[in-house]
């Protein structure tokens, strides 16, 4: 079981922390589901992968063809089907305590100053906590992250 890691956002934008997240997770070797339920969104995403920066290219994949099970990082809204040990959730997006337990890393992105995404965070992270899954709770403080809050598993 990993770790719910929730992600404040201040003053960064979702994707350029979502780039930070996920050159961590590749660098481990693991593979990543990119989940939003807004379909602008992950054609913005997907452009942006191929293009920027141009030194720094993410293999990915938007959901739908007959590769998703291939795919290094994997775009959409449906379950994780390319064996990601990394699920990374925008716009808000959840995944289910099973989904959540069987992943090492679930990444919860959101803008603390879009309210409806602050408040439907701050219900998932009751809801993933009382389950007994372990949760991390970070926020921007100037260039740097700061841990505010954490929750260890329950036994």
């Amino acid at each position: 079981m990993g770790v719910v890691m929730f992600y404040q956002l201040s003053h960064s934008g979702p994707e350029q922390t979502l780039r930070l997240l996920m050159g961590r997770a590749l660098g481990q070797g693991w593979r990543v589901m990119i989940r939003s339920p807004d379909p602008a969104h992950l054609a913005r995403l997907d452009e942006r992968l191929w293009l920027e920066p141009e030194d720094d290219f993410i293999p990915h994949g938007h959901e739908g063809t007959a590769h998703d099970a291939d795919q290094p990082v994997l775009l959409g809204a449906g379950p994780v089907v390319n064996g990601a040990q990394g699920l990374m959730l925008l716009d808000g997006a959840e995944a289910s305590e099973e989904e959540a337990r069987s992943l090492q890393r679930v990444w919860v992105i959101f803008d603390d100053q879009d309210k409806p995404l602050l408040e439907a965070a701050r219900r998932y992270w009751k809801r993933i906590t009382e389950a007994g899954i372990a949760a991390q709770y970070w926020a921007e403080d100037g260039n740097r992250w700061e841990k505010k809050a954490e929750k260890p598993a329950a036994p």
